[in-house]
């Protein structure tokens, strides 16, 4: 991938114009259309059904990179990366397979520690924080955990999509979970899956708290920060990021310190840790060293702009951001479209599914 320098009065802002993206979904083996096929963006809240012809049509799509998911029973589960600038697009044809083996049926086999794997991973998955609470899977049935105490490592997948009720932020998530892990001795967690966001019905009293939520879930938030940067206004939104260096202690033994750290207390410039990338839409954070981002909820609050945050939180919220790959990318969205390319620390790394918004997410309007 090459990479420009980041010019930010030529860069567009975050696109709200709504777009379409049409296609046509087919059997691979004989052509034939798959009708009732559920279509739709990963993380996001736009989805639909393929029609008796196999087609389908998404609207209100926002500029940004997606990932969409075609999945119908008896048919594998089909992803594709699609690009959407500032036209709606016409794909070529999605042909899906069959699956070649008939459904396993899932034998329920008594496990003395699913009720303890169950409870470790939905405080990993989903959080412990108080939007946490107010969540729910409805379909745990769907899980295959598995816990290997040599490795002290908890993995899981699921068969389905899990149903998953967020009363705090008024969605109802499903979620097909295809890696989970936790890694106890290296304390790290990492899992991937697809997600479609649908908004819960409420009276008016619940949608007005649901959007508050939304809107502190979002504030200081890793989506916040990268539309930040498209919007050329990180300072304005009470970002600053410094570098952190760190060097590992060659006396670590697990419990002292795994690094040497140093905080050079000068503010980056954004063109320092950020690159245009040769694909339109997509940007690259890129570093030597960590970077540490901190959030000024006191200065949004005098500001004006902070007035839905919660006030029982810190005042500052800080993010360490460690790079596992040469660079990551992010989208128009303010979304990392590589994941595995990052790790969070602090404020960004507590972050659960249950503080996850959708993609094309837009925070409410200052009255």
């Amino acid at each position: 991938m090459r990479f420009g320098l980041l010019l930010f009065l030529l860069l567009p802002v975050v696109c709200l114009a709504q777009l379409r993206i049409m296609g046509r979904v087919v059997n691979a083996a004989d052509k034939k259309p798959v009708d009732n096929a559920s279509v739709f963006l990963s993380n996001a809240t736009v989805g639909g059904k393929s029609n008796n012809d196999g087609a389908f049509t998404l609207t209100n799509v926002r500029g940004g990179q997606y990932e969409l998911v075609v999945s119908v029973v008896g048919y594998e589960t089909c992803r594709q990366t699609v690009m959407v600038n500032n036209a709606d697009i016409v794909l070529p044809v999605i042909a899906i397979v069959a699956k070649t083996t008939e459904l396993n049926v899932v034998n329920i086999r008594p496990d003395p520690n699913w009720e303890r794997n169950y409870d470790n991973f939905k405080r990993e998955f989903l959080g412990s924080s108080e939007v946490a609470k107010q969540c729910k899977i409805l379909n745990p049935e769907m899980l295959d955990l598995e816990f290997d105490p040599k490795t002290v490592k908890l993995t899981a997948s699921s068969y389905d999509f899990l149903e998953i009720e967020n009363k705090a932020l008024g969605y109802r998530v499903k979620y097909l979970l295809t890696q989970f892990i936790k890694d106890g001795k290296k304390n790290t967690l990492y899992f991937e899956g697809s997600a479609l966001f649908e908004n819960m019905k409420g009276s008016k009293a619940d949608l007005k708290r649901w959007e508050k939520k939304r809107n502190q879930v979002y504030i200081g938030s890793s989506m916040h920060f990268l539309r930040s940067i498209i919007a050329n206004t990180v300072p304005e939104n009470n970002f600053q990021v410094f570098r952190l260096i760190r060097t590992p202690n060659p006396a670590y033994n697990g419990f002292n310190h795994r690094y040497f750290q140093t905080l050079v207390n000068t503010p980056l410039l954004a063109e320092e840790y950020v690159k245009q990338t040769d694909q339109r839409g997509l940007f690259a954070l890129k570093y030597r060293d960590c970077l540490y981002i901190d959030y000024n909820k006191k200065a949004a609050k005098d500001k004006g702009d902070g007035a839905s945050l919660d006030i029982d939180q810190p005042e500052q919220a800080a993010t360490i951001v460690a790079f596992a790959e040469a660079y990551a990318l992010f989208d128009n969205n303010g979304v990392i479209t590589t994941p595995s390319a990052l790790i969070f620390e602090g404020s960004w790394g507590k972050a659960r599914t249950a503080e996850m918004l959708p993609v094309d997410f837009e925070p409410a309007k200052k009255q």
